[in-house]
């Protein structure tokens, strides 16, 4: 811009038309490691486009969605201006909220909103979101960055997505496969995930007065580092897991701790029982429970507590399903049992419980 030009309306009131196009072009490398056969085009479009041809194999296919953001984690990527992770949270908590039901995720879209397009920090982002769903075998077919000076400050963004899968009818899963006699097989997280950071963050860095790159050493890293960890993807496993065992349900484990979303597929007519005593909590769970004096329910209710997700399988495919599961990397065990409504407690409920301490 020469010294007569001026700056346009629009570039004066904060937004760049020019640094947003320049996030476009950093990103279409890594949008492009996040494709599937049926992907039409390119970004840049309008809309993204999928051939649903592919659906016409199936019987019944039934489609699935998820919509879901990160929460206040994107904080801690803020504060260590670290950003090719928290991607990773985006997609996990979409497409395994997916796979729960049996269905496949075929493609997502995202969202980003920030208070200054920084192309390099969006590229970051979207970087991370299209790798994981490379691992997931998800396609990132587009997405919309959008930035809002005044509402977000200059470094402050966040991010959510929505996902599309699909299941053949009579491969459902659900509550209603759930029977008395099927065990338990938790599987491990990887830490925190995406849930309970508001809890961390205020017993962290508000009662403990911690800081981000403060050694910790029952965590062998920092704690900026422990707090960025990565959500586990489930999807691939899971997936694998239900075409090779008669897994009859699953549950991830987000928002409200493992009992409340075991829950949400245990139906009315059985009672589970967990053993808590079967794995050994991550040490990040019980330095928010020691620093924060929060009590073993408030810390399993916001809290993942080291168990990721959850499948509830026929008894004789146990072993089976720890197996397939070790083979994909994720540690698995089993857990608990189902029991008929009254054994464990009123029907539909989840208990958790040291029965070998």
């Amino acid at each position: 811009m020469t010294s007569t030009q001026q700056p346009s309306a629009y570039a004066a009131s904060g937004v760049s038309i020019e640094a947003g196009d320049r996030a476009v072009e950093l990103m279409k490398e890594w949008v492009d490691k996040a494709r599937r056969p049926e992907v039409v085009g390119g970004i840049g479009g309008f809309a993204g486009l999928f051939d649903a041809s592919a659906l016409k194999d199936y019987r019944r296919p039934l489609l699935a969605t998820s919509a879901d953001g990160v929460g206040t984690k994107v904080q801690i990527a803020q504060r260590m201006d670290v950003h090719d992770t928290i991607g990773y949270d985006l997609v996990g908590m979409l497409v395994d909220d997916l796979v729960v039901c049996g269905a496949e995720p075929l493609f997502m879209t995202d969202y980003i909103a920030c208070g200054k397009v920084v192309p390099e920090r969006i590229a970051a982002v979207v970087k991370g979101i299209a790798q994981a769903c490379a691992e997931a075998g998800t396609a990132l077919l587009g997405g919309e960055t959008a930035e809002h000076p005044g509402l977000l400050h200059p470094d402050e963004y966040d991010v959510a997505g929505s996902t599309t899968g699909v299941v053949e009818a009579d491969a459902l899963i659900g509550a209603e496969l759930v029977r008395p006699g099927d065990v338990v097989v938790a599987m491990a997280s990887s830490g925190l995930h995406s849930n309970g950071y508001s809890l961390a963050r205020h017993v962290f860095f508000g009662q403990a007065q911690w800081s981000l790159d403060r050694h910790v050493p029952e965590l062998g890293a920092t704690l900026g580092e422990a707090l960025l960890t990565p959500t586990r993807l489930y999807t691939l496993p899971c997936l694998d897991l239900v075409r090779r065992t008669r897994t009859h349900a699953m549950s991830h484990v987000t928002g409200g701790g493992l009992a409340a979303n075991l829950e949400r597929v245990v139906p009315d007519t059985v009672s589970v029982r967990v053993d808590r005593s079967t794995w050994t909590r991550p040490a990040i769970f019980d330095l928010v429970s020691d620093l924060g004096d929060v009590s073993q329910h408030d810390l399993e209710e916001a809290l993942n507590i080291g168990v990721g997700m959850v499948a509830l399988v026929d008894p004789d495919d146990a072993d089976a399903a720890v197996r397939l599961l070790g083979e994909h990397g994720i540690q698995a065990w089993v857990a608990g049992e189902v029991a008929e409504a009254g054994v464990h407690g009123p029907g539909g409920t989840v208990t958790l419980e040291n029965r070998h301490a």
